[in-house]
């Protein structure tokens, strides 16, 4: 039996970024319990849940029997309903009352994140607190659990609700915290239940990737500061280095993936770990989920004849090509973590300074070897990098000088909560790229690390930046241009969404596009990262694997992008300017 799953405490939370297999995990454990004779009850708040899928019964809302496993039911938690129902209850008193402006900013104030996960959390706040829940099943295992900053936003005192009524709040995070109409008892119940290590366990779930790590030491740093210290962490899909058969790109895959294991961050090193193989079969199925706890049952792979695809697929070169004509302009690179981001903003970066043409690449990303890979190595190109950490505490600090001058020490004490959002980092690098924006008239600017559409919406409606400029230069006839205008501009900025040929990971992405369309930004194209079509692998494993992306990449072309490229998977890290040119070569 695997760590994670051993003397079992009666809640257990799988956490972890989207596409690392949370889900899947949350189930396994779940089946693998009631095999065991436990009662178990599943509850998935991930938005792109599919547990409905995974065990072939329809689920939703409701607490659902699962047949093909005795002793197991489920319930799926539909975080943007449970969001719309909130929101619906803050604004409805309101809606005729205040001015349809008004209404609309505070319904955009409740859009983000945040709202959607202290909604769902306001659901299961009442599975943690439900005795007769507790009496019926002997575990409730939740697919994705609340974050850290969220739980520290239900541990504030009651004086939230007088702050943001007296408009001392800035329109964040602390927004959603307005409409919790449950007793404030129940949610600290609820934390209080989270904090105790005999009824919780947290497993964090990762992949052997460095920047998945980190983001993991991340989430148990910020759990454990807030007193959440039960926590175990799980690799998963590791490449099992008995399917690396003579095949150069598999054999590098388990190299990388042990070397980003041999430098994991020392913050979890110390955590129980367990690691656990990738599979090529879909998790469908109970059978496939046995399987995947018990890798040693895992059929022999026989090799698959690779699909015949259908259609040429687009390469990064193509879409750079259509680029390169406009001769300058705003490059934004959009997605979540650990698609690829960075590395395809320096290869786009890379390509048109190769092309002579003139280049500024600024990126976010902790890890700045792109600007030790590429400073000075090639003529046209400048490399900058945004500090999140500096500029945040620059932004917080400007705050804290200006709004919260004339606060009382309670009221300042609820400021710096709110500044500790993760919207504020978005928002102040944002800022610090907005002075970079500027450069776009004359030369190229590709930019890693974008804000979402929610942060951009507020930072239009709460710095009010954008309406006080057309306020005072719209009378006088002048022309003007503030960022938020640029990024509309099909003409100056094109967005290119980054995702992976995965269920999760394009799920996520088309989130994202529908958030940037009503910010009124139409992403120019989408980028399919890691893709194996055009690899020559002779791995069965990935073979299969490769098999499973088409679907997605299909889903890509047909449903959301207007225009695509794929990326492929290279056995070497796409370090430096020649590796980087490589992810933009035509197939």
């Amino acid at each position: 039996m695997f760590q994670f799953l051993t003397d079992p405490p009666p809640f257990l939370f799988f956490t972890g970024k989207g596409g690392v297999g949370k889900t899947s995990l949350a189930c396994a454990s779940a089946v693998a319990l009631c095999d065991a004779g436990k009662r178990v009850l599943l509850v998935s708040t991930d938005p792109a849940s599919n547990v409905g899928q995974v065990f072939a019964t329809e689920i939703g809302n409701r607490v659902t029997a699962i047949a093909a496993v005795p002793g197991l039911s489920a319930l799926e938690i539909d975080p943007p309903a449970a969001a719309k129902a909130y929101r619906e209850r803050i604004v409805g008193p309101v809606r005729g009352k205040l001015l349809e402006s008004v209404v609309h900013s505070i319904e955009e104030q409740l859009s983000g994140a945040c709202t959607t996960e202290i909604a769902a959390f306001d659901e299961f706040t009442a599975l943690l607190t439900d005795q007769g829940l507790r009496s019926e099943y002997d575990h409730i295992v939740f697919d994705t659990a609340p974050t850290g900053h969220t739980i520290r936003l239900l541990q504030l005192p009651g004086a939230w609700s007088e702050f943001l009524e007296q408009g001392k709040g800035d329109a964040s995070c602390l927004g959603p915290l307005a409409g919790l109409a449950k007793q404030r008892s129940q949610y600290a119940e609820a934390v209080a239940a989270l904090a105790d290590g005999k009824q919780t366990r947290l497993v964090l779930v990762a992949r052997a990737q460095h920047s998945t790590l980190r983001e993991v030491a991340r989430t148990h740093e910020e759990l454990a500061a807030i007193g959440l210290l039960n926590q175990q962490l799980v690799i998963n899909g590791l490449f099992p280095e008995d399917a690396i058969a003579g095949d150069s790109l598999a054999l590098a895959l388990w190299q990388r993936e042990q070397q980003a294991l041999a430098q994991m961050p020392q913050g979890i090193k110390g955590l129980a770990q367990d690691h656990i193989p990738l599979l090529a079969t879909n998790l469908v199925g109970v059978e496939s989920l046995r399987q995947l706890l018990q890798p040693a049952a895992m059929a022999e792979l026989s090799p698959v004849a690779p699909s015949c695809i259908q259609h040429e697929q687009p390469a990064l070169g193509s879409l750079v090509d259509e680029l390169a004509a406009d001769g300058h302009g705003l490059i934004m690179l959009m997605g979540k973590g650990g698609v690829g981001k960075t590395t395809l903003a320096a290869a786009v970066a890379v390509e048109l300074a190769s092309r002579g043409l003139p280049v500024h690449l600024t990126t976010s990303d902790p890890a700045a070897h792109l600007s030790e890979t590429l400073a000075g190595a090639l003529p046209h190109l400048e490399v900058s990098r945004i500090d999140p950490h500096a500029e945040t505490g620059r932004y917080r600090a400007q705050v804290l000088a200006t709004k919260g001058a004339a606060l009382d020490e309670q009221g300042r004490a609820l400021l710096e909560e709110d500044l500790r959002s993760p919207c504020t980092e978005e928002i102040a690098v944002f800022q610090a790229f907005s002075r970079i924006i500027r450069e776009a008239g004359k030369r190229f600017v590709v930019m890693d690390t974008a804000p979402t559409g929610h942060t951009l919406l507020l930072l239009d409606a709460t710095g009010a930046y954008h309406r006080e400029i057309a306020r005072q230069m719209g009378g006088k006839g002048m022309h003007f241009t503030t960022p938020m205008m640029q990024l509309q501009d099909p003409k100056q900025t094109k967005v290119l969404i980054v995702t992976l040929p995965e269920p999760t990971p394009v799920q996520e992405a088309a989130t994202l596009q529908a958030d940037l369309r009503r910010a009124g930004i139409e992403p120019w194209g989408w980028l399919i990262n890691h893709s194996l079509q055009q690899a020559a692998v002779s791995s069965p494993l990935l073979q299969l694997r490769a098999e499973r992306q088409l679907p997605h990449i299909e889903a890509v072309e047909q449903q959301h992008a207007s225009r695509y490229a794929v990326v492929p998977l290279l056995a070497e890290e796409p370090v430096g300017p020649d590796a980087l040119r490589r992810l933009c070569q035509h197939h």
